[in-house]
């Protein structure tokens, strides 16, 4: 008889307790609708009870705005009584958390009904949903994430972020030397510990490259044959990195674009898809010729627009753009060009896959996974040609066509009936609702460029 599913994960508690008999804690984590981390806090003892039971949260965890309040346009707060529903652990995600002084440990949660099914509006669940159409078809979606961002000094300059001091030479970088070792060398302590603290949590984190800006840097993070735990290592990482960050006396943003004449930070996603038989479909030495790799690009083309909103969450989002960033700002596609929405790398036959270039640090790794691979399975099932992959410059070639605002991303995401296939229209409704309400209160304030040029001139 085959253990019951609950008394294994009663196991791997009790193996981790043993195994970390200094542990006092557990944190319980779950990503919000904008891949912020809450949760709740517990001692040692109460963890079996967890692994039991599981844990309430409200379900208008999933509809809080960027500032934690509840938009109650949602109609998951005070419509509902501001419910809970209950958080159960995911497996093989109980690891230590080497920053803290006092010992203690984190554990991911999903959120299902108080009757078992999974939560709708679970960014997890969400991706989950896109994901068994693949396992319908028998195919398998492996996936990495190249994640961006900025140390900064804790210290910020009327409210705008500054580069940390250099803890090597005590000054504060300016250039913008891109993959310059010497800048990795600026911060490597730093650095150093991410990578190790990576590997402590089982986070496939094997490379740290410099950027194209002050402090700025990239973590690659290796493929993984499963888009879910692809996205489970990008949202650990971030909060890794900030905690490992904030240990060196610094901070971290991954705010898509912090200072205005610098590259912002991206989110890269790398997918490929293997058959039954563990083949890379996309393998070929002449990416023109492989059918099921031009549609795949062709899909993710035809729904970029409309995926924009996942990709590019945030009103700040949007300033991220512009050519000389190597940000695309049109649905494009070629080989071994950075100057593109979709490359394809130029390495080994077999190791061909896609490369996204679209997405902003900012954004949920679950609902950006979803929308591409909502537009891989649409590209295959549907059999879509993309246009010619393109040479050279694409800025030059391709006017901007991509929304560039959040509204008409918003508008683009709201009125698509293709996205509505692969996500939920109820969680769609959410998402929509929440980045409204947040753009109303945007569009609201009053910016100080707005007084110094009209309060005595007009």
């Amino acid at each position: 008889m085959s253990v019951p599913p609950r008394a294994v994960q009663l196991n791997e508690a009790n193996a981790f307790l043993k195994k970390h008999p200094e542990v006092l804690f557990v944190d319980l984590l779950i990503a919000d609708m904008n891949g912020v981390v809450r949760g709740k806090r517990i001692e040692r003892a109460s963890l079996h009870k967890v692994y039991e039971r599981g844990i309430n949260l409200p379900a208008s965890l999933f509809a809080l705005d960027i500032n934690g309040s509840t938009v109650e346009s949602t109609g998951l707060g005070l419509d509902i009584g501001d419910a809970d529903r209950v958080c159960f652990p995911i497996p093989n995600t109980l690891c230590n958390e080497p920053w803290q002084k006092r010992p203690t440990a984190q554990l991911l949660m999903t959120m299902h009904e108080m009757e078992g099914e999974p939560f709708f509006a679970d960014p997890r669940e969400v991706l989950r949903q896109v994901v068994a159409k693949f396992d319908e078809l028998g195919l398998t979606i492996c996936a990495a994430f190249e994640i961006e961002f900025y140390l900064i000094d804790q210290a910020n300059v009327n409210g705008r972020p500054q580069p940390p001091l250099s803890p090597l030479s005590g000054k504060r970088p300016q250039s913008t030397q891109v993959y310059l070792i010497d800048d990795l060398d600026e911060y490597a302590e730093c650095l150093q510990d991410i990578l190790e603290g990576a590997k402590e949590q089982g986070i496939p984190a094997d490379a740290i490259v410099k950027e194209s800006a002050p402090a700025q840097f990239e973590v690659n993070l290796h493929h993984v044959a499963d888009p879910i735990k692809a996205c489970d290592h990008a949202l650990l990482l971030k909060r890794l990195i900030k905690n490992i960050a904030y240990d060196h006396e610094m901070d971290t943003t991954f705010m898509a674009k912090p200072y205005p004449n610098q590259a912002g930070n991206g989110l890269h996603v790398h997918i490929s898809i293997l058959d039954k038989q563990g083949n890379n479909i996309f393998a070929c030495d002449d990416p023109v010729q492989n059918d099921a790799l031009r549609h795949a690009i062709g899909g993710v083309l035809e729904t970029m627009p409309a995926s924009m909103a996942f990709l590019c969450p945030n009103v700040n989002s949007y300033r991220r753009f512009g050519a000389q960033y190597y940000v695309p700002n049109s649905p494009c596609w070629g080989i071994d060009n950075r100057t593109v929405a979709l490359r394809v790398p130029n390495d080994t036959a077999d190791a061909v896959r896609i490369e996204h270039r679209v997405a902003g640090a900012d954004a949920n790794p679950y609902l950006l996974m979803s929308a591409v691979l909502a537009g891989v399975h649409h590209g295959l099932t549907n059999k879509i040609e993309p246009s010619a992959p393109v040479e050279g410059n694409s800025y030059e070639q391709n006017e901007q066509s991509l929304p560039n605002n959040l509204r008409d991303a918003l508008r683009e995401l709201d009125d698509s009936e293709v996205l509505a296939r692969y996500i939920d229209p109820k969680y769609i409704d959410i998402f929509v609702a929440c980045k409204e309400s947040e753009l109303a209160e945007f569009e609201n304030s009053i910016s100080d460029l707005e007084y110094n040029w009209y309060l005595h001139t007009v």
